[in-house]
Protein backbone atom coordinates (compact mmCIF):
# COMPACT_ATOMS: atom_id res chain seq x y z
CA UNK A 1 0.00 0.00 0.00
CA UNK A 2 1.20 3.68 -0.83
CA UNK A 3 2.62 5.22 1.95
CA UNK A 4 0.72 8.61 1.24
CA UNK A 5 -2.77 9.36 -0.42
CA UNK A 6 -0.78 11.34 -2.96
CA UNK A 7 1.47 8.62 -4.11
CA UNK A 8 -1.76 6.48 -5.67
CA UNK A 9 -2.11 7.16 -9.31
CA UNK A 10 -6.34 7.86 -8.92
CA UNK A 11 -5.46 10.55 -6.96
CA UNK A 12 -2.59 12.37 -9.19
CA UNK A 13 -5.11 12.24 -12.13
CA UNK A 14 -8.00 12.71 -10.08
CA UNK A 15 -5.88 16.36 -9.24
CA UNK A 16 -4.88 16.66 -13.01
CA UNK A 17 -8.91 16.65 -13.62
CA UNK A 18 -9.64 19.49 -11.14
CA UNK A 19 -6.90 20.92 -12.92
CA UNK A 20 -8.61 20.67 -16.40
CA UNK A 21 -12.01 21.18 -14.87
CA UNK A 22 -11.59 24.74 -13.29
CA UNK A 23 -9.50 26.14 -16.67
CA UNK A 24 -12.53 24.63 -19.22
CA UNK A 25 -15.05 25.69 -17.22
CA UNK A 26 -13.14 29.59 -17.20
CA UNK A 27 -15.14 30.08 -20.65
CA UNK A 28 -18.54 29.23 -19.41
CA UNK A 29 -21.31 32.34 -19.19
CA UNK A 30 -20.96 34.31 -16.17
CA UNK A 31 -24.92 33.13 -15.00
CA UNK A 32 -23.55 30.06 -14.53
CA UNK A 33 -21.38 30.45 -12.08
CA UNK A 34 -23.81 29.06 -9.29
CA UNK A 35 -24.58 27.13 -11.70
CA UNK A 36 -22.99 24.31 -13.72
CA UNK A 37 -19.50 26.33 -13.15
CA UNK A 38 -20.22 25.02 -9.25
CA UNK A 39 -21.62 21.62 -9.81
CA UNK A 40 -18.86 20.62 -12.02
CA UNK A 41 -16.43 22.03 -10.20
CA UNK A 42 -17.41 20.69 -6.42
CA UNK A 43 -17.86 16.90 -8.40
CA UNK A 44 -13.82 16.97 -9.42
CA UNK A 45 -12.33 18.56 -6.41
CA UNK A 46 -14.77 15.75 -4.43
CA UNK A 47 -12.79 13.03 -6.08
CA UNK A 48 -8.86 13.89 -4.79
CA UNK A 49 -10.69 14.90 -1.82
CA UNK A 50 -12.63 11.92 -1.14
CA UNK A 51 -9.59 9.58 -2.07
CA UNK A 52 -7.52 11.89 1.06
CA UNK A 53 -10.14 11.43 3.40
CA UNK A 54 -10.63 7.51 2.88
CA UNK A 55 -6.66 7.13 3.02
CA UNK A 56 -5.97 9.52 6.09
CA UNK A 57 -9.00 7.02 7.61
CA UNK A 58 -6.33 4.39 7.59
CA UNK A 59 -9.50 1.46 7.66
CA UNK A 60 -10.06 -0.48 4.44
CA UNK A 61 -13.69 -0.49 4.48
CA UNK A 62 -14.05 3.23 5.22
CA UNK A 63 -11.05 3.52 2.32
CA UNK A 64 -13.37 1.61 0.11
CA UNK A 65 -16.47 3.60 0.99
CA UNK A 66 -14.64 6.93 0.64
CA UNK A 67 -13.64 5.50 -2.88
CA UNK A 68 -16.98 4.44 -4.06
CA UNK A 69 -17.72 8.07 -3.00
CA UNK A 70 -15.13 9.38 -5.27
CA UNK A 71 -16.61 7.13 -8.32
CA UNK A 72 -20.00 8.91 -7.54
CA UNK A 73 -18.41 11.87 -7.71
CA UNK A 74 -16.61 11.35 -11.27
CA UNK A 75 -19.90 9.65 -12.92
CA UNK A 76 -21.12 13.38 -11.88
CA UNK A 77 -18.58 14.80 -13.72
CA UNK A 78 -18.90 13.04 -16.54
CA UNK A 79 -22.94 14.14 -16.58
CA UNK A 80 -22.18 18.02 -16.02
CA UNK A 81 -19.79 17.65 -18.38
CA UNK A 82 -22.49 16.29 -21.17
CA UNK A 83 -24.68 19.02 -20.17
CA UNK A 84 -21.79 21.51 -20.39
CA UNK A 85 -21.45 20.22 -23.83
CA UNK A 86 -25.30 20.22 -24.74
CA UNK A 87 -25.67 23.44 -23.92
CA UNK A 88 -22.66 24.91 -26.03
CA UNK A 89 -20.54 25.72 -23.30
CA UNK A 90 -17.77 23.38 -24.05
CA UNK A 91 -16.86 22.58 -27.99
CA UNK A 92 -16.61 18.65 -28.69
CA UNK A 93 -13.23 18.92 -28.69
CA UNK A 94 -13.07 20.08 -25.28
CA UNK A 95 -16.02 17.61 -23.84
CA UNK A 96 -14.51 14.65 -25.25
CA UNK A 97 -11.28 15.70 -23.61
CA UNK A 98 -12.87 16.59 -20.19
CA UNK A 99 -14.91 13.03 -20.59
CA UNK A 100 -11.83 10.80 -21.44
CA UNK A 101 -10.19 12.26 -18.38
CA UNK A 102 -13.08 11.88 -16.27
CA UNK A 103 -13.64 8.04 -17.41
CA UNK A 104 -9.81 6.84 -16.75
CA UNK A 105 -10.03 8.33 -13.35
CA UNK A 106 -13.27 6.42 -13.03
CA UNK A 107 -11.32 3.12 -14.48
CA UNK A 108 -8.25 4.08 -11.63
CA UNK A 109 -10.98 4.05 -8.76
CA UNK A 110 -12.60 0.87 -10.30
CA UNK A 111 -9.42 -1.30 -10.21
CA UNK A 112 -8.13 0.12 -6.78
CA UNK A 113 -11.32 -0.57 -5.39
CA UNK A 114 -10.76 -4.12 -6.71
CA UNK A 115 -7.81 -4.06 -5.45
CA UNK A 116 -8.50 -3.61 -2.28
CA UNK A 117 -11.69 -5.83 -2.53
CA UNK A 118 -9.32 -8.48 -3.32
CA UNK A 119 -7.14 -7.73 -0.08
CA UNK A 120 -9.77 -8.42 1.88
CA UNK A 121 -10.73 -11.56 0.12
CA UNK A 122 -7.46 -12.67 0.72
CA UNK A 123 -7.17 -11.78 4.27
CA UNK A 124 -10.65 -10.56 5.82
CA UNK A 125 -9.12 -10.64 9.31
CA UNK A 126 -6.26 -7.53 7.76
CA UNK A 127 -9.14 -4.98 6.90
CA UNK A 128 -7.73 -2.24 9.14
CA UNK A 129 -4.28 -0.73 8.62
CA UNK A 130 -4.13 0.81 12.18
CA UNK A 131 -4.97 -0.93 15.35
CA UNK A 132 -7.92 0.61 17.02
CA UNK A 133 -9.58 -0.09 20.41
CA UNK A 134 -12.60 -2.06 20.37
CA UNK A 135 -15.06 -1.39 22.60
CA UNK A 136 -15.83 -4.79 25.20
CA UNK A 137 -18.43 -6.78 24.09
CA UNK A 138 -19.30 -8.59 27.32
CA UNK A 139 -23.66 -7.62 27.22
CA UNK A 140 -24.70 -6.03 30.31
CA UNK A 141 -26.48 -8.83 31.58
CA UNK A 142 -23.38 -10.94 31.37
CA UNK A 143 -21.01 -8.43 33.40
CA UNK A 144 -20.41 -9.50 37.67
CA UNK A 145 -22.19 -7.67 39.77
CA UNK A 146 -20.42 -6.01 42.59
CA UNK A 147 -22.88 -5.84 46.01
CA UNK A 148 -22.09 -3.49 48.28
Amino acid sequence: MASSYRDLVAWKKSMDLVTFVYRATTTFPNDERFGLISQMRRAAVSIPANIAEGFGRRNRPEFQRFIRNSRGSSCELETHIEIGKRLGYLNSSSANQLAAAASEVSRILNGLHASLERRRMIDPSNHQTEQTETPDKTADHERPTTEH
